[in-house]
């Protein structure tokens, strides 16, 4: 890998990564694009870098929001900062019994003893073309669905139940490509009425909260792979460090010019979108088959 495509890469995701379209699709895309391999050690790394990197311009734009949420007793707010971060806890800890529960079926069950691979991963379902134009497909009918109820009977209150189907929706999105984490998040939050400024935060800090974790399993799955005893640690490490801080900085660029649309409300664009987006990736695995 090329640092320019390095670069590209991160362009991409930092660019993508606040739209509810799958920043991760249209990274794996562009990785199918260039001829690598999405679902090597390496480039899974990079991918999670590189949410990394936006996730810090997230928490760098949207901490002054957060702040006000994150104060116990904050005076015209009407949700506790503790009762905010119980609910961001409640969410995360279901999406990782879902998301590790799926991650067990897919590489023992399906992988290894329905379709007899020698070695079950999930990651390679990130190189599948079909599954990503899948994914983006229902992503899109949730949003357009979930944006034609926006606003109605809106609250500004996260409930425990409200939080656990967040969660078990997010769980769904971690082995699934394209099916988009943060639509698909706030689409759920939208249809358990809560407002959607609320719900793009709830949706957000949950994703911050999940990276950490992942980015120590794709460490962890890196070195497992041995390769980094012929190139070298710092030579697999630093497309990673160098993705991160071109995402972030991207991202920046990303949320000063795109929150404006996001805050008027046109949700079910993006659902437009996710439709158009499914059919190209669909056309381009016909092309290759055919």
């Amino acid at each position: 890998m090329t640092y320019p495509e390095i670069v590209l890469l991160a362009l991409i995701q930092g660019m993508a990564e606040l739209l509810p379209i799958s920043s991760t699709a249209h990274v794996i895309v562009a990785e199918h694009l260039l001829g690598l391999d999405p679902s090597s050690p390496e480039l899974t790394f990079l991918l999670v870098m590189l949410h990394t990197g936006t996730m810090i311009a997230v928490l760098f734009y949207f901490w002054p929001r957060w702040k006000p949420l994150l104060m116990p007793g904050k005076t015209g707010t009407p949700m506790s900062g503790f009762h905010f971060m119980k609910m961001v806890i409640v969410a995360t800890a279901f999406t990782g019994v879902l998301g590790l529960g799926l991650k067990y079926l897919i590489e023992k069950v399906v992988l290894i003893r329905i379709l007899g691979h020698e070695k079950g991963e999930v990651e390679h379902l990130f190189k599948n073309l079909p599954l990503i134009a899948t994914g983006l497909f229902l992503v899109g009918l949730l949003i357009l669905v979930a944006g034609s109820r926006e606003y109605r009977s809106a609250t500004s209150m996260i409930t425990a139940r409200s939080s656990i189907w967040i969660g078990l929706v997010q769980g769904l999105c971690l082995p699934f490509r394209g099916f988009s984490r943060s639509g698909a998040t706030i689409s759920t939050a939208l249809f358990c009425g809560i407002a959607r400024p609320l719900a793009e935060d709830f949706s957000f800090a949950l994703a911050v909260v999940l990276t950490p974790p992942v980015i120590l399993l794709e460490l962890y799955r890196l070195l497992k792979a041995n390769e980094w005893q012929h190139t070298g640690l710092v030579d697999l490490l630093l497309p990673g460090f160098l993705g991160m801080l071109f995402s972030c900085v991207a991202g920046l660029l990303a949320l000063r010019l795109l929150s404006a649309a996001l805050e008027k409300g046109r949700w079910k664009y993006f659902g437009f979108y996710c439709l158009a987006a499914s059919l190209v990736v669909a056309m381009m695995f016909l092309k290759e088959t055919l």
